[in-house]
């Protein structure tokens, strides 16, 4: 296998639909209102300096308002806890706003900026570790992400679990619909992902804060031979890129660190590092974050040019792999 670094970076384009249970849409109104123009900024960056990225996107969001959400729902719909069920959320919402729920302008905008894939996240923010879901349920899910990915001519070749949750009998349903990428979670206890009702420990919030500023998981770097092992194939996550926050102003150099820490050991032992974030966390202060982000693609540069590190989205990886078994 050729002797090389890879740089991935995925998104979880998902508006509010991934904040429903968490806040309301109101009191996230701010974020939701900047992720546009966010989304704009990042393109930029993007093709400025030659990052190849993949957008897990909400089917939801591929649809053009309310009354074509409600045209596409399936007929048989998972039975989540209400307060994490977003078919009860759409059921008792009447006239769900455009900005928190619908983006295809965003969709064409991003299929249109070279090296930019359009992977899923599922097409409903499919929970598949939480209880009144089934195996049946979730292949539909996919059928539709598919479906409404067809308008705009985009076949769909990785996918990022919500809330990171996943277990094999899904993964062997992949392979039905030809996607061969998906992030898998760090490999630290502290990244462990859990259903609703086991919730993140307090334990596990702390550690991944403290980890996002200090090396305590270890770089979360993966060897390529390593991810050839099955299929479809585990491009794992290696870190969280935590938006900027005024309380934590003064970390930002230790979170800059830490990062450009983990790209250097990736790139010179010719290893994948995976960073990821929402686009929605740059909604507010995003000149803030946008000019973190800055500093890291730079970054990455200087790696390539020394060490030969490479950008490739998470289809691209895995188009590499098959190719070098």
């Amino acid at each position: 296998m050729p002797n090389r670094g890879v740089f991935t970076i995925s998104l979880d384009f998902e508006l509010y639909w991934g904040m429903m249970d968490i806040l309301s849409e109101e009191a996230y109104s701010q974020n939701l209102k900047g992720t546009p123009k966010a989304i704009e900024e990042m393109l930029k960056l993007f093709t400025k300096y030659d990052i190849h990225t993949t957008w897990a996107s909400v089917g939801f969001l591929f649809l053009k308002d309310d009354a074509d959400l409600r045209k596409h729902l399936p007929l048989d719909k998972p039975k989540f806890e209400k307060s994490i069920n977003l078919y009860h959320y759409i059921d008792k919402t009447q006239n769900l706003s455009q900005i928190g729920h619908f983006a295809p302008s965003l969709i064409q905008k991003i299929a249109k900026t070279p090296f930019q894939e359009i992977a899923t996240h599922t097409f409903s923010h499919y929970y598949t570790l939480e209880e009144g879901q089934t195996l049946k349920q979730f292949r539909e899910d996919l059928t539709l992400a598919q479906e409404v990915a067809n308008r705009f001519n985009i076949k769909l070749k990785s996918i990022v679990f919500p809330r990171n949750q996943y277990a094999d009998d899904y993964l062997n349903i992949l392979k039905e619909f030809d996607i061969t990428a998906y992030r898998g979670n760090e490999k630290s206890w502290m990244y462990k992902a859990v259903d609703f009702k086991e919730k993140t420990s307090l334990k596990q919030k702390i550690a991944r804060m403290a980890d996002s500023y200090l090396n305590i998981s270890g770089h979360n770097t993966y060897t390529l031979e390593a991810l050839t092992k099955q299929t479809p194939y585990n491009i794992p996550a290696s870190r969280f890129l935590r938006p900027y926050t005024p309380k934590l102003a003064l970390l930002e150099p230790l979170k800059l660190a830490r990062i450009k820490q983990d790209m250097l050991y990736a790139a010179k032992n010719n290893q994948l590092y995976h960073l990821w974030w929402h686009p929605h966390n740059f909604g507010i202060y995003t000149k803030e974050n946008l000019h973190m982000l800055e500093k890291i693609l730079n970054y990455y540069q200087e790696l390539n040019q020394k060490y030969g590190f490479q950008s490739q989205n998470m289809h691209e990886v895995a188009t590499f792999l098959t190719a070098h078994p």
